[in-house]
């Protein structure tokens, strides 16, 4: 069985983020299965989709070491090809990636305790993000 999902969200400029858990595992839901697996894709090059336990600190340090590992100020190669200043946001994006994959049993997700589906808005002016999720099991 498969069930997938387009969903639509407008997140805010370089760090702009939404848990994203609960319309997920409604799709699961939605599919009925009880063993099988759900992955999760952004459209897009200056956004990402990771887990993280979603909460202010953890978001702060998140954001805290990407600035240092992709600076927003840094020369980047893109921006002169492009000049759209948002180099950094392409680097950000292919470091945290753009898809994850989570395994279905008993037809719950396999998150853990604090784990969550986090949405970002990487690039330097707000975008409206689509998100496909694609549910397959039986």
């Amino acid at each position: 069985m498969t069930t997938s999902r387009r969903w639509t969200f407008t997140l805010e400029a370089e760090f702009g983020h939404r848990n994203i858990s609960s319309e997920v595992e409604a799709l699961v839901a939605e599919a009925g299965v009880g063993t099988g697996i759900v992955a999760v894709h952004l459209t897009g090059s200056t956004g990402a989709i990771t887990t993280i336990e979603y909460e202010r600190g953890a978001l702060q340090d998140l954001r805290r070491l990407l600035d240092q590992i992709a600076p927003a100020t840094e020369d980047y190669e893109h921006n002169k090809a492009y000049h759209d200043g948002n180099g950094f946001s392409h680097v950000r994006s292919a470091l945290l990636g753009t898809s994850i994959s989570v395994p279905v049993i008993d037809g719950r997700l396999q998150l853990g305790t604090w784990q969550e589906i986090l949405l970002l808005n990487l690039d330097n002016r707000q975008r409206t993000r689509e998100v496909v999720g694609v549910v397959v099991g039986e």
